[in-house]
């Protein structure tokens, strides 16, 4: 017959063993690196409105220029706009 060696950790009861776990859990807790943000939230929120705003009045530029055949500067003016306006208006 061959004697077999039962190491400690084999031993142990399934309480102590669970103890071990959860304290080696709340170790690694511990020890977990807190994650900073390198762009806070708030600052993305405002980049993605900027950017979104910046992109409208490039189309709108583009849209003008290109599709209606005028100066792209001329698309900023408020005399355009309600020229536009009055246009939508008047038909219905």
């Amino acid at each position: 017959m061959t004697a077999k060696f039962i190491s400690k950790e084999q031993t142990k009861t399934r309480e102590q063993t669970d103890k071990k776990r959860s304290k080696e859990k709340n170790v690694d807790e511990s020890l977990k690196k807190i994650k900073v943000r390198l762009i806070p939230i708030w600052l993305r929120v405002l980049i993605i409105i900027f950017f979104t705003v910046i992109s409208l009045i490039a189309g709108i530029l583009v849209g003008y220029a290109v599709i209606g055949d005028g100066k792209p500067q001329d698309a900023l003016k408020k005399e355009t706009w309600t020229h536009i306006i009055d246009l939508v208006n008047k038909e219905k």
